[in-house]
């Protein structure tokens, strides 16, 4: 069940409950004004429904707390589920990006790091980025769209660089 209909069903029964305590208290008030309440046996039984009453009260209390914690904070089992897998993915992907980096040297690594950074990088910020020369930039940027990890598309004079796969 939904927690927020869980929630909603224990403020229910708890206001319910609660209104019927309260008619029953009434009616015990009014009964030991009637008596007279001292110390005769009608008012130690009046005294012991009060006690009852009272901790009644207390378990309505906590039901209507559960029931104000369910509907307001309490997240459900597909937000937690939804929020797992995405952690889950989000790891799986930077473990599959650091076996590939793995594979690679310093300069190949470098480059790779910048441009899953910010996709779509242009070679010129690239080689700033890096601190490598254009023909060094160049050949390592061959290299890498030879293998199948990066892709280049021509963007004005210079060209910009992005992630084959999405890691």
């Amino acid at each position: 069940m939904n927690n927020k209909k869980l929630g909603v069903v224990f403020l229910t029964i708890s206001v319910i409950v609660s209104f019927i305590l309260i008619y029953i208290i009434m009616n015990l008030n009014t009964e030991s004004r009637e008596l007279g309440c001292f110390d005769n046996e009608g008012c130690l039984k009046i005294e012991s429904t009060f006690n009852i009453t009272h901790l009644a009260f207390g378990v309505i209390g906590f039901i209507l707390a559960l029931g104000i914690y369910l509907i307001f904070f309490s997240k459900s089992e597909e937000e937690i589920l939804k929020q797992l897998k995405e952690n889950k993915a989000s790891s799986l992907k930077e473990e599959k990006f650091n076996l590939v980096l793995k594979g690679l040297d310093d300069y190949e690594k470098k480059a790779m790091k910048a441009v899953k950074e910010q996709d779509g990088i242009t070679q010129n910020t690239l080689r700033i980025r890096t601190d490598m020369s254009k023909a060094k930039l160049s050949y390592v940027l061959q290299d890498l769209e030879k293998r199948g990890l990066i892709k280049r598309i021509k963007k004005g004079k210079t060209l910009a660089v992005f992630l084959k796969e999405n890691f």
